[in-house]
């Protein structure tokens, strides 16, 4: 009798924990739909008027008056510095001796009228989306080989990028013949700053996240008369990406991308991070992922706690360091371009001047951040952290939703964290493509244009391939 017993209570315990995994399984990690819903949005200011949106295409060119320079140049003659802690390099952030020389080279030797020209060399144009006005570059190829049709394809920056981010890149993809690819395939780009960024209106009520930003950008690619296009994307522009995929898969072709955001990690995480450095082949890992990831803690984890912090201030309270930076143009470009020192390259704290000539000018460098003030634009791109990271973020509809669009994934080996394939395709279901690249960070279009479109055109050449 005690043993028919025991056999029913173990019956009965292994029945407890199926119904148990099976429903962690369903709360954690069950997929409940392949898109999320499209809806509907309002980010002008007061109550949405019964009218639809100003649909109209308008041209736009980026302008400043000589007061707002002259007003830059107070300020920059009026910067107070501190004094750098001895030999501390840039593990304190920004070392202020360099700024110093940083700040000189602005005020005396930059030039924004040439800077300005270069930057309306492409065509700008804005229209209206969900009650706010949102800006675009939209550049079409000088002329296309007999019987080929350019291939739209958008492109989106995060912070503390901008459009401008893809102007290294942009030729090479309209017009290949003339940039070293001989018959490949020609791109119509389209590259929009992100609502709040740059030129496109800053949203007016609370709640403009990512999923919004992917709705926006899919009107606008409708707008524009394309059905079906591909996407690419880092930093906020691959969450973005990965949302116009998930949202609307019948126009979305494919999306590639050089970050790779997953916020939520599936049984085999934990152990193939446990068993990856020891048993590689066992969980998947490559040789590569390994010295990328390992040692776990000390390579991964404590990197990425020294780099977030930023993160956390502007998930929580960005308006007031906005406050400051909108205010300094000084300290707008210190905070800036410490992320252009460390995302291209950790290694380079340990430099006096951040290492940032070596991937970049200053040239480059302050026409970024120049976009930031005289569109006085830091505050409201902030805030897109707190959108995004203000709510639980492994309960948002995308991250139970995986992506089924073709996917490319080039893994740069400077980026701030290491992704690998076997954890990618636990979000991505459909990868196509994946790249261990050779040299690059964060930055990828802007630091290596050359290898992210060649990555690019492989990825489109074998979509198109496998149909």
């Amino acid at each position: 009798m005690r043993r028919h017993l025991g056999k029913y209570s173990i019956m009965l315990l292994l029945i407890f924990t199926v119904a148990v995994g099976i429903l962690l399984y369903y709360f954690f990690f069950h997929e409940n739909s392949k898109t999320i819903p499209e809806g509907d949005g309002w980010w002008g200011a007061g109550e949405r008027q019964d009218i639809q949106d100003d649909e109209t295409i308008r041209p736009f060119t980026i302008e400043t008056s000589e007061e707002m320079i002259q007003d830059l140049h107070y300020r920059l003659d009026h910067t107070r510095f501190t004094p750098p802690l001895e030999d501390s390099r840039f593990h304190y952030g920004f070392n202020s001796s360099y700024l110093r020389k940083v700040v000189s080279y602005w005020r005396k030797d930059y030039n924004w009228k040439k800077q300005l020209e270069f930057l309306n060399q492409f065509p700008h144009f804005r229209t209206r989306i969900e009650g706010i006005d949102i800006h675009f570059v939209h550049v079409k190829p000088p002329h296309l080989p007999q019987g080929q049709t350019a291939i739209p394809l958008m492109m989106i920056h995060g912070w503390p990028g901008s459009f401008y981010e893809f102007y290294k890149i942009i030729p090479q993809l309209i017009d290949p013949a003339n940039h070293g690819w001989s018959q490949q395939e020609t791109f119509e780009v389209i590259c929009p700053s992100i609502p709040g960024y740059g030129f496109s209106e800053a949203p007016c009520k609370i709640g403009f996240d990512s999923i919004a930003a992917a709705r926006v950008f899919c009107k606008l690619m409708r707008r524009l008369g394309f059905d079906r296009f591909y996407v690419q994307g880092g930093d906020w522009g691959s969450l973005i990406a990965t949302n116009m995929a998930q949202m609307k898969p019948e126009n979305v072709k494919g999306i590639h991308l050089n970050f790779f955001p997953i916020s939520r990690m599936g049984l085999k995480t934990l152990p193939s991070l446990l068993l990856g450095q020891y048993a590689p082949s066992l969980v998947g890992f490559t040789q590569t992922d390994i010295e990328r990831m390992y040692p776990f803690v000390e390579k991964t984890v404590y990197d990425l706690l020294k780099e977030s912090g930023y993160m956390h201030i502007q998930g929580t309270k960005p308006d007031s360091p906005g406050c400051a930076l909108n205010d300094s143009p000084v300290g707008l470009a210190a905070y800036i371009l410490e992320k252009y020192s460390t995302w291209t390259n950790k290694d380079f704290r340990e430099l006096e001047d951040g290492g940032l000539t070596r991937k970049f000018s200053l040239d480059e460098l302050l026409t970024n951040v120049m976009i930031y003030w005289v569109s006085g634009s830091i505050t409201s791109s902030m805030r897109l952290y707190k959108e995004n990271l203000g709510i639980n973020f492994r309960n948002r509809v995308d991250a139970k939703i995986g992506v089924y669009v073709p996917t490319g994934l080039a893994a740069f080996p400077n980026e701030l964290v290491h992704v690998p394939l076997v954890w990618a395709r636990q979000k991505y279901k459909k990868i196509v493509t994946f790249s261990y690249m050779s040299r690059g960070g964060h930055f990828a279009a802007f630091e290596e244009p050359y290898l992210l479109a060649e990555d690019l055109r492989n990825f489109v050449q074998t979509v198109k391939k496998n149909g």
